[in-house]
């Protein structure tokens, strides 16, 4: 099976006797509380999707990310995970401070080593090439002007009320993989519900590999994005009729969306094959938003990295869509198609359709799919 990134499969969960220590010793120590996704980033860390990261970022980790996508020992790692106190929480380099839940669940303690002062405008610029319209620098400006790093320990990883049958950590994923008998597998990452293209580029995909684990993403994404709760209804009406079940494995990864493009589909990629997936699919402006990245940046970036720094294999594809010469799904490698000729496929386009009461035709959406988002865009908004 595929190694974890940087060789070993973290844990920072601790349980029993050690656990019933650590939250005694955390009741006693100053607070820093964690907004929503640096939740999701604890619990990532805590159970290994981010090996190597063993707690939030110090200073060094973090420049070193933001100016070379490269840890300060010198792993490759793409985008800032970090941690910032709130409105009058202190913490000193040298000390400890207990990890609590904006709900007041004590999630562990942190050994801090390092207090800093980040460049904003400078992570924005390199990590996101964004401005202050893109949403990495609204979640920026919404957090503290101070990082604090450190190695966390954890005695209770963040519940949560929804999906949490799919909830697998890398050590879950791993040993069903195995169970499975399969020795490579794809992950396809995605915020949105699958359409034609997806489904095309999955199965493509699926020739080539063992197994495919469709994973999307639960944690934070924009307001306009379709929620959690009707993807998880598209992507089991979808699996269940149109995809070989013995071959396919839905699990939901808890990570906050970024939209930060090229850099971005790194990050998914190391946590993916630290949830031992052989390969990802990287496809048209993965983990893109408006115009920040070029149509294909997520896939060339893998370029900038050299041979073994980066285990898991990219399976790059071209712009899908509905071929009206052939009746089917292709790309320009499959369709001599004229562009009259196709019918570009997009989850932005389906949300708009959807947003003006129109119903996605056949050639963008399966209609088992096309019924769910319907009725959910015909409901209030749901959470």
């Amino acid at each position: 099976m595929i190694a974890p990134h940087g060789g070993t499969l973290i844990n920072r969960v601790v349980e029993g006797d050690e656990r019933d220590a650590l939250l005694a010793k955390a009741a006693g120590l100053p607070v820093v509380t964690l907004n929503s996704r640096e939740a999701s980033d604890l619990e990532m860390i805590a159970v290994g999707a981010m090996s190597p990261l063993e707690g939030f970022m110090n200073e060094a980790d973090y420049n070193g990310v933001v100016n070379d996508m490269h840890l300060a020992s010198g792993a490759a790692w793409p985008l800032p995970v970090v941690l910032s106190p709130k409105a009058g929480e202190t913490a000193e380099a040298g000390s400890e401070v207990a990890l609590k839940g904006e709900d007041g669940t004590v999630y562990g303690i942190m050994a801090v080593d390092s207090v800093y002062q980040p460049d904003k405008k400078n992570e924005l610029e390199k990590c996101y090439k964004g401005d202050e319209e893109h949403p990495a620098w609204g979640y920026l400006a919404s957090i503290g002007d101070t990082y604090i790093g450190g190695v966390i320990t954890v005695a209770n990883v963040p519940s949560y009320e929804k999906h949490n049958d799919y909830r697998f950590t890398p050590a879950q994923t791993r040993a069903a993989f195995a169970e499975k008998g399969w020795d490579t597998v794809v992950a396809f990452q995605t915020r949105n519900p699958i359409h034609r293209a997806h489904e095309y580029l999955t199965k493509v995909a699926l020739e080539q590999t063992e197994g495919l684990l469709v994973h999307p993403l639960v944690g934070d994404t924009k307001s306009d994005d379709i929620p959690s709760d009707v993807r998880m209804q598209c992507y089991h009406a979808l699996l269940n009729k149109y995809y070989p079940l013995d071959r396919t494995m839905l699990g939901v990864y808890p990570q906050a969306m970024r939209y930060g493009g090229p850099r971005e589909a790194i990050l998914h990629a190391l946590c993916r094959q630290n949830y031992g997936c052989t390969h990802i699919i990287i496809g048209r402006d993965h983990a893109g938003v408006g115009s920040y990245y070029g149509t294909f940046d997520a896939q060339q970036i893998f370029n900038n990295f050299a041979d073994g720094e980066i285990l898991i294999n990219t399976l790059l594809f071209e712009h899908a869509f509905y071929c009206k010469l052939t009746g089917g799904m292709a790309s320009t490698k499959s369709s001599p198609a004229s562009n009259e000729d196709k019918i570009f496929l997009s989850g932005t386009k389906v949300r708009e359709m959807l947003s003006n009461g129109e119903r996605p035709p056949a050639e963008f959406t399966r209609p088992e799919v096309a019924d769910i988002l319907i009725a959910s865009y015909a409901q209030p908004a749901q959470a």
